[in-house]
This record gives structure tokens, sequence and C-alpha cells, in this order.
């Protein structure tokens, strides 16, 4: 470790370092006390998102995709299935449990009331809500929005089944994508107009490509809206489907190595046998494994991945050069990382050693997804 830029990756983090010291008036246990207070909860933030609209919206493919599941997938949200109660339904993300997508009741029928809707199925314990639509939206959606506005809730108008209508648009003569798509989202916005809404805004996407269309708007409209907390929950639990979403998380993990590195290198931390530093190492062993599962580096991801494009997981590992699957970090792994630090202070040489895994766990995550969709 001696180039310019590791240098410099140090420097900055210890200049953040410095800074956060500074506003704890220079006491570093109360600094590192509520850096464990802080990494406790982003640990265990419970993320809750409502998705609503009348049946056969596309809702259940919505819930599937955001939890990294085809529809025809073991868990799975069942599709096709008209409600006739006003029962919700939750589905918790199968790698990050504290995440749940819930599938509302419809909204369609005509004696709804938005103010009573919200009161049965307990408003008050979603983060935001996602009202769906497969072709038009209409004034009972817009007096959702209106209620759910009141509460001090946020929601998105969110146009599915994108796909479906791209096929179809295809078969015209001078098709263009960009026209056709503009076409959607005006007639979506003119109906809610229409039906009362001011300032409509609407996410045009596909249950089933998440990497078209305005999934990266309607994920950062989202993530905007929350706090800090929850808006990892929600960028980490999101499927790997473009490099795009894979920088996005990135950016997330490497907003905590400071944190993270703090924490490893003073509370726990032990001598690391033949090197000259310390560090907490089932700590740190514990968060590089949840690193290596956001960013689908495990081995249930590379199992549904496999499954999803119809090739074996030896084939999709055979990508994974620089990294390792979570459940092969381990003390040794770790030890090896941290005997190629350079003789700096214990919180430098984990800070960088966090970098240079992200930076590796990425590069192997978008060879993967490469590799998934080659041919």
């Amino acid at each position: 470790m001696g180039s310019g830029s590791s240098i410099e990756d140090i420097r900055e983090q210890l200049e953040k370092l410095k800074a956060d010291l500074e506003t704890e008036n220079n006491d570093l246990s109360k600094l590192i006390k509520q850096t464990v207070q802080d990494l406790n909860l982003l640990k265990n933030a419970k993320l809750n998102i409502a998705i609503t609209g009348v049946s056969a919206a596309g809702k259940s493919s919505l819930v599937n995709a955001l939890r990294g599941l085809k529809n025809d997938e073991e868990g799975a949200a069942e599709i096709g299935v008209m409600q006739t109660s006003m029962e919700t339904k939750a589905y918790p993300h199968p790698k990050f449990p504290n995440v749940t997508l819930w599938d509302l009741p419809g909204v369609g029928t005509r004696e709804f009331e938005a103010k009573e809707y919200l009161e049965k199925v307990h408003f008050t314990k979603y983060d935001f809500f996602i009202i769906v639509a497969s072709v038009r939206f209409t004034e009972n959606e817009v007096l959702l929005a209106q209620e759910i506005h009141k509460m001090n809730k946020k929601f998105y108008y969110v146009r599915t089944k994108l796909d479906i209508d791209m096929e179809s648009e295809r078969r015209r003569q001078n098709f263009s994508e960009e026209k056709t798509l503009e076409k959607i989202k005006k007639y979506c916005c003119d109906n809610l107009v229409e039906a009362g809404e001011s300032h409509p805004k609407v996410f045009l996407v596909s249950s089933h490509y998440w990497n078209r269309y305005d999934f990266q708007s309607l994920l950062e409209a989202m993530g905007s809206e929350l706090d800090e907390i929850k808006r990892y929950a929600l960028i980490t639990t999101v499927s790997n489907d473009s490099k795009e979403i894979l920088k996005k998380k990135k950016a997330a993990m490497e907003a905590l190595v400071e944190k993270v590195a703090l924490v490893s290198s003073t509370t726990g931390a032990v001598r690391v046998p033949g090197l000259f530093l310390v560090c907490n190492i089932p700590f740190l062993e514990a968060i590089m494994r949840d690193f290596s599962k956001a960013y689908g580096l495990d081995e249930d991801s590379l199992c549904r991945l496999a499954r999803q494009v119809g090739k074996t997981v030896p084939v999709l590992s055979s990508a994974i050069k620089k990294s390792r699957i979570a459940s092969q970090i381990d003390s040794e792994f770790l030890k090896t990382l941290l005997s190629r630090m350079c003789r700096v202070n214990s919180f430098a040489a984990i800070s960088y050693m966090l970098q240079t895994f992200l930076d590796n766990a990425e590069e192997d995550a978008v060879n993967i997804l490469a590799k998934a969709f080659e041919n």
C-alpha cells in the first residue's frame, strides 16, 4: 500500500475522523459510543413499503421485483389473484428481513373512502406508499394520495407493465421509444389532473426490467425523502440489475467506512498476531459479510440469479476474481487483507482495507452481472 491514491484515501478518512471528533468536543469515548449506536440503528432499521392500487395493476409483480424475486419463485407474492377483503399481506425481503413490502387491498370499489381505507390498513406503520396503475390513474388513487399527504406520509405514482406497452408499440411503423414513453406519461398525468391532482409526477417502470425506464429516478426520489438509516436499508436491498444500482450501493456502504473503522479499531479490539495493529476481527467480519450480501456475493443470491438466467452457480462464481462470497469471509481472510497494509495506525489501515474491499467487491458484482447476461 504505497501508491499516491492510497495515501489520499488514508488522509481523507483521518480528516473525516478529525471533523467528527471536533463535533464531540474532542471526546473520543463519546464519539465511539455515538458511532456504535449509529451502527446498531443501521443494523436494526426497519423499512415498511406499502403498495396499493386496483386489482390486476401489477402490485404483486412489483412486490416480487422489489424483493429480487421472479413471479414463479418460491416465496413470491401470488399474481393474478383478485382481492376481496381488506386484509394486508406482508412480504419480507428474503435476504434482509427488516425490509418488508406490504400488498394492500385495492382501491377500486365504489364505496371507497380514503381516510377509512388508510385507517383499516394501519397507515402509520408504513414509511411510504407506492400507488400503482397499469393503464390509468383514477379519482380513487388521487383521493388516497391526498389523504396520505394530510397524514404526513410520502407517496409515489407508479405506472407498471411498461414492457407490455413497449412490445405492443414496437409493431408500429416509425416506432420511437422516447415518444412512446412521453405519450404514456402524459396520458397518466392528464388522468391525474382530471381527477384532481394539481402537480402529478408519474414513474414508469417494468417489474421485469429494473434497469430501464424510470426505476432509477424512483429509487432516487424514495431515497431522498427517507432518513439516512432507512435510505441505506432501501438502497442496499434493491436487486442488482444494473451498474447504476451497484454504484449507489457502493456509495451507501462507503459512507460507513469511517464508522466501521473507528469501532473495529477501538471497541473490543485486540492485537492481530504478526501485525502492527489492533482490530475487532469478529465485528469486521460481520460487517464485510453484510457488504458482500448487498452486492449479491453470497450463495443464496448466486443460486437465485443462476435460476433466473438459466446458468449454473459455478459459471457465475467464475466472475469473482478479487473478493469472496460472504460465507468465505473469515478471520484468516481479514488478516491477509490487513497484512497488506503498511505501518500506519489501526484506524487508517482498516479504513483503507475496507475501501479496497468495496472496490473489489463492486468490480466482481459487475462481472457477475455481465456473466449472467452474456450470449
